[in-house]
């Protein structure tokens, strides 16, 4: 008899559970129409949407172009999301219950917070993947590439789930200190570590270099310091080819604390080239040294004349400066255009009777009268011819 009567209690209870659905059903006979279409049409344009953003994310695949970012954050749109969010729209538009209410919002929410990170994890990981498509060959985020897309992953969706467990009503303020204060002493643990990857996104984003560039750091080009070719640029250190061959390898973060000079950044190379030349040279032929020392330099490829003038007086010599553009995009290039400079003034100035300059000290003395006797022989006198 019990069984028979606790049988008869369930049968009774589920045809009250069915005459309740038929009940609300019927009272919501006009607003479930309108939340069902409301619901497929929302559904139907995010599918469309996410089929666009594939396609854009197909033809972009490497997001060269903000079309490929976008289309690949919108591509992950999810089922979860949409199911979620048609849930929530038939539930706001039909007469539900509080608690089947409540529980609509609350899947929504957790929906709407993991597709949130979702969408965020993509644009940002897109942006980057910009910035990795525009450089050929091996790059820093390349090889960074799986523990950015780790650390993003993981700051968003504990963000996400911060946010879920504040809508449903729990009290998150000791869960965000202690993440803080983990993350603080992570930060300082790792401080050298992050500092590094920090400036190796650094150089990604700002370029101030790139794989293949020749850099100079610590001095100038020409004036100290280390010149060299970039082969490597890794998540903590650089490494840089010296032209005297030795791998250079160089901190990220000391690295960018330097003033750095890209070589390969510059479209003519201004050279300067000082000399000197005796104080006995003729002043006609010092107000034709440009003239004299410009024939030079163009007779060479790649090479423009600037300008050759007076620079001051010296203790041993008439200083002059040459100023010459360099369009030679390698070192040994310019050295070569140098070579020939220098061996073509030497040519020039023998032609020319110019002597060069070197330190040097004459001593004048005098004779018993008081007269100076010259420390050169008297210029020669010439005589009149016989008639």
């Amino acid at each position: 008899m019990g069984l028979a009567t606790n049988a008869q209690e369930t049968l009774a209870a589920g045809r009250g559970s069915l005459d309740s659905i038929a009940d609300w059903i019927a009272a919501n006979q006009a607003r479930l129409p309108a939340g069902f279409a409301v619901a497929a049409a929302i559904i139907g344009v995010m599918l469309l949407v996410r089929w666009i953003g594939a396609s854009m994310r197909n033809s972009d695949p490497d997001c060269t172009r903000l079309r490929g970012v976008i289309g690949r954050m919108l591509a992950k749109t999810g089922l979860f999301f949409m199911a979620a969010t048609a849930i929530d729209v038939i539930a706001t538009y039909a007469d539900v219950p509080p608690k089947i209410g409540r529980l609509a919002d609350i899947f929504f929410t957790i929906a709407f917070a993991l597709q949130g990170a979702i969408w965020a994890r993509e644009l940002i990981l897109g942006v980057i993947a910009r910035k990795v498509g525009e450089d050929t060959g091996e790059s820093t985020l390349a090889n960074a590439m799986s523990l950015i897309r780790v650390l993003v992953s993981v700051t968003l969706f504990a963000i996400a789930i911060i946010v879920i467990l504040d809508n449903l009503g729990v009290n998150v303020t000791a869960l965000v200190a202690g993440l803080g204060i983990g993350g603080i002493a992570i930060g300082f643990a790792a401080q050298g570590i992050f500092s590094d990857l920090f400036a190796a996104l650094a150089i990604l984003f700002d370029r101030p270099f790139r794989r293949g560039d020749t850099i100079n750091y610590g001095g100038k080009v020409d004036g100290g310091g280390t010149t060299g070719t970039v082969e490597r640029i890794g998540i903590k250190t650089t490494r840089i080819r010296a032209r005297s061959g030795e791998l250079v390898v160089m901190s990220n973060a000391k690295l960018l604390e330097q003033e750095l000079t890209n070589i390969d950044e510059a479209s003519v190379y201004r050279i300067w080239l000082p000399f000197g030349v005796v104080y006995r040279t003729d002043p006609a032929q010092l107000e034709r040294m440009g003239e004299i020392v410009g024939a030079v330099l163009k007779r060479l490829k790649g090479v423009r004349f600037v300008r050759c003038a007076v620079s001051g007086f010296g203790a041993s010599s008439i200083d002059f400066s040459l100023v010459y553009d360099d369009v030679g995009k390698d070192f040994d290039s310019r050295a070569l255009n140098r070579s020939a400079i220098c061996i073509g003034i030497l040519k020039a100035f023998k032609a020319e009777n110019i002597d060069f300059a070197y330190p040097t000290q004459t001593t004048f003395t005098a004779a018993p009268d008081g007269t100076l006797v010259m420390p050169w022989a008297p210029p020669a006198v010439s005589k009149p011819a016989k008639t």
